[in-house]
């Protein structure tokens, strides 16, 4: 259940980062809230997740999902570019996290 809501954590961390994106410097009210409660959220699973996973392997993994959603994310609204280097430092990204999850 720890690994769970260490991804999912992952997830809304990426969630934030958009919304952050998207608040325009925290001008625009929906993506201002959005970002809040995806931050609290992401903050309270990655807390919960590491008292039952070493605090480094945790942070690793939560940095980890968050970094490659939000880069995914970028590409596909087309504010960034997915150059073949980018998609094969992803994939070593998400083996890495893998390979965690492996060994602890």
């Amino acid at each position: 259940m720890a690994w769970l809501i260490l991804i999912l954590s992952g997830v809304l961390e990426a969630v934030w980062a958009g919304a952050l994106a998207a608040s325009d410097g925290f001008k625009k009210l929906k993506p201002t809230l959005l970002f809040l409660a995806a931050q609290v959220l992401s903050m309270a699973g990655l807390a919960w997740a590491m008292t039952h996973i070493s605090t480094g392997t945790a942070y690793a993994v939560w940095v980890g999902v968050g970094a490659s959603l939000t880069v995914l994310w970028a590409a596909a609204s087309g504010s960034e570019r997915l150059t073949v280097w980018r998609s094969v430092l992803l994939v070593v990204l998400v083996s890495s996290i893998v390979g965690l999850k492996v060994v602890s």
